[in-house]
């Protein structure tokens, strides 16, 4: 099982916890490490200059794009995620993209080395978020002329006779940075979160590019005495219901890799259905028989008495923890994630108040407005970083087949 600090750094940022996923990714530990970061963000969006949070702006760009100087032979590449592989795949030529990638993929890649190798590039590896190449569109929302790119889920719109819109109009490739990677190899390179990348770079007209820092645009995105009373008042009752829980009880999951994970599954399961979990001991209940027919399709499925057996044994270690735990004391853990979840919404509901360039989601009726995919709350002490998303609104999002996907052909 990974250590906490694995789990919120991940070294190399190709994953991220949703902040109330801490309390079973990291138990104990990892339950208090959620609630500080959001007595932190409280902090920040109280104006407390002490805070000890930093945060970026979830953008829905793909694919996430990796550029920089290989350590190896001191070139330049572009990469997607394979640059943290055992045997790092990178891109250093037209060819090398033509050998591992095709279509669509491999053009954008390509535009992308052809500009970002002209920024003067000569250290480190950067990440960020593609939001454009050659797809940009010319459209009218509401009766207004847009500049739109559509990486993903989340239509952006910038106004197009504005001068961002001109910028990104004239651009041959947007990207928005987020995370830099130092070290002497690709295997021991750590990363540092919400670093302003962009001001490192040399100008390039044909490149649109913005870190992904949080920016309050209105001036206005800061929390009332009363907002910030009643945020430290949720926060208060998310530290009592924790204290009430057996560590043993919390850590037993943390620890378990194949319970974490199932645990994690049927919660996700539950959010892509727009399911709030609302009564938490039915589904502590609900737990108990997913897990237990997941395992029941795996003794049936096996032909020989020696296999089912094997996973009928399975299925009496997992379900010892419901065995072992009293139903109250687990859906504990769920109440404490529902007001983690409930602290957090009222986190990002403040932080969308912000605003920047206007974001829709694309539907087979015209364009409906949407908040921007997320945050990142980043932690100056540890360099740690967890996710704080609306997961209800936006996994709706990415999954609803009434939503167009920018990939959708």
């Amino acid at each position: 099982m990974k250590t906490l600090k694995e789990l919120i750094t991940e070294q190399k940022n190709t994953h991220m916890t949703h902040v109330e996923d801490l309390v079973l990714d990291g138990g104990v530990d990892g339950a208090r490490k959620a609630i500080n970061f959001l007595r932190d963000l409280r902090d920040m969006l109280s104006g407390n200059a002490n805070s000890k949070v930093q945060a970026t702006v979830k953008w829905d760009g793909a694919p996430a794009i990796f550029v920089g100087i290989d350590p190896r032979d001191k070139k330049f590449f572009v990469a997607k995620k394979g640059v943290f592989n055992k045997d790092p795949m990178v891109y250093k030529t037209p060819q090398d993209i033509d050998a591992d990638t095709s279509g669509d993929l491999a053009a954008k890649l390509k535009v992308a080395l052809a500009e970002l190798s002209k920024m003067g590039i000569t250290s480190g590896v950067y990440q960020g978020d593609l939001m454009f190449t050659n797809d940009k569109k010319r459209e009218k929302i509401d009766g207004q002329n847009y500049i739109t790119f559509h990486p993903n889920t989340i239509v952006y719109a910038v106004p197009a006779t504005t001068p961002l819109g001109v910028q990104i109009n004239r651009a041959k490739i947007g990207i928005v940075w987020h995370t830099a990677y130092t070290g002497n190899s690709f295997e021991t390179m750590r990363a540092a979160f919400g670093s302003n990348i962009a001001k490192k770079f040399r100008a390039n007209p044909n490149v649109w590019m913005d870190d992904a820092n949080y920016k309050d645009y209105s001036g206005t995105a800061t929390f009332t005495k009363r907002e910030t009373d009643a945020l430290t008042a949720l926060l208060s009752h998310a530290g009592t219901i924790f204290r009430g829980i057996n560590a043993k009880t919390l850590n037993a999951i943390k620890d378990n890799n194949d319970l974490n994970q199932l645990i994690n599954t049927f919660n996700n399961k539950k959010v892509r259905e727009g399911e709030k979990i609302v009564n938490t001991r039915i589904h502590t209940q609900q737990l108990f028989h997913y897990i237990h027919d997941k395992y029941q399709m795996k003794i049936d499925g096996m032909k020989s008495e020696k296999g089912r057996n094997t996973w009928t044994e399975k299925r009496k270690e997992i379900l010892k923890f419901f065995a072992d735990n009293d139903q109250g004391e687990i859906a504990k853990i769920f109440d404490l994630i529902n007001t983690l979840a409930e602290a957090k919404q009222m986190v990002i509901n403040k932080m969308n108040e912000a605003g920047h360039i206007k974001t829709f989601l694309k539907t087979r009726s015209g364009f409906k407005v949407t908040n921007v995919e997320g945050f990142v709350a980043i932690d100056h002490l540890t360099g740690g970083a967890v996710k704080i998303v609306d997961r209800m609104e936006f996994s709706y999002a990415n999954f609803s087949p009434d939503i167009i996907k920018g990939w959708a052909k």
